[in-house]
């Protein structure tokens, strides 16, 4: 076996173990307050970061492109309360026309 798929076992792994630990360890009882809030902002905390990197991130420096278009785009679809799939094709779109122009 290669040392590559070796990894991608053993990340599988961890990764399967580590989520399994938070039913395990709770048995059944409840988080505190605080602590059910800082786990709702965590996905769109990191969901926002993985945006954010992906609009403005280049080798090892900040690149304003057209992907920033795009983005700008989907943010007024989501502010005109847009379904999702037009939000994506809206954004898609700006940062096509961005690029061609």
């Amino acid at each position: 076996m290669s040392p590559v798929w070796t990894v991608v076992l053993l990340v599988g792994g961890f990764s399967i173990a580590f989520m399994a630990a938070g039913p395990v360890l709770l048995g059944g009882r409840t988080l505190p307050p605080r602590i059910v809030d800082a786990f709702e902002l965590l996905a769109p905390s990191l969901f926002a970061a993985l945006i954010v990197t992906q609009a403005v991130g280049g080798d090892e420096e900040i690149v304003l492109d057209a992907r920033l278009v795009g983005v700008g785009a989907g943010v007024v679809a989501i502010l005109l309360r847009a379904p999702l799939i037009v939000v994506i094709v809206v954004a898609a779109l700006a940062t096509a026309l961005a690029r061609l122009l």
